[in-house]
């Protein structure tokens, strides 16, 4: 099991109303907990069990649980962020910065975008959802690297609207 299904689990628990779910599968467990009255807020155990072959450490499945991004760093101290409208991910996935590999980014810094233009595509389930920008103006910061995964209301882009 991996991470992106690790965290459509944790969606999907979470949407069901279920307040605790234990998945045990031969060389792992997981536990989910949500508090009571429908909120969103998810606490995840996950216990790997010993395996006889040895993974790299980066591949081992991590605790996860939805909180809230390690707040990506406005443009810089000195400047007013205030006026700046956030582009943020209405969904939990992986966001894409470019429609395929081997082609440009739909946006950099410094590109000027009209409302309904493409940001980027977030993949979720593996259906690639294309991410409409509700403002027009320029892009001043990208918050979140390609292929990252991303949070559900997470900050993507700053754009400056006038």
């Amino acid at each position: 099991m991996d991470i992106r299904e690790i965290q459509n689990l944790i969606k999907f628990v979470a949407k069901s109303g279920a307040t605790e779910v234990k998945l045990e599968m031969d060389d792992f467990k997981i536990t989910i907990k949500t508090t009571e009255g429908g909120s969103s807020e998810t606490t995840t155990y996950i216990q790997q069990a010993p395996i006889s072959h040895a993974l790299p450490q980066a591949a081992m499945p991590q605790p996860v649980a939805p909180t809230a991004p390690s707040a990506p760093a406005a443009p810089s101290s000195d400047e007013d962020t205030s006026k700046y409208v956030t582009v943020k991910s209405p969904i939990i996935g992986t966001l894409y910065r470019k429609p395929s590999p081997d082609k440009a980014p739909f946006v950099e810094v410094g590109s000027t975008i009209s409302k309904g233009d493409v940001v980027c595509v977030i993949e979720a389930m593996k259906l690639f959802n294309e991410i409409e920008s509700e403002v027009s103006g320029k892009i001043v910061k990208v918050l979140v690297d390609d292929a990252s995964p991303v949070e559900f209301d997470q900050p993507l882009f700053l754009v400056d609207p006038s």
